[in-house]
């Protein structure tokens, strides 16, 4: 029996998120349980459906990646955090 991975995509760009919803779900052991445009919408959503793993925008509307990783480690600490970043800088790597 294989197991199934749940997933979470929170990303503004709605191309990015459809995308990489496609990938994930050729693989069949993971499946998409949610997705979000920006943070707060994400926040709600990861609270309500608990996924395995969150992928993670760093820059959103309403609330930063970075933001929602604090309050996630906190209150959600089973879900495990993907952040994606197109930014190379070194601050946004700190946090």
């Amino acid at each position: 029996m294989k197991s199934n991975v749940t997933l979470f995509l929170a990303d503004d760009h709605t191309i990015l998120r459809e995308g990489l919803k496609l990938i994930i779900e050729d693989v069949p052991e993971y499946s998409v349980v949610g997705e979000a445009g920006d943070g707060k919408e994400a926040l709600e959503l990861i609270e309500k459906h608990k996924p395995d793993v969150a992928i993670l925008d760093i820059s959103m509307p309403t609330m930063s990646g970075i933001d929602l990783v604090r309050y996630l480690k906190k209150y959600v600490p089973d879900t495990k955090i993907i952040i994606l970043s197109r930014h190379d800088n070194e601050e946004y790597v700190k946090e």
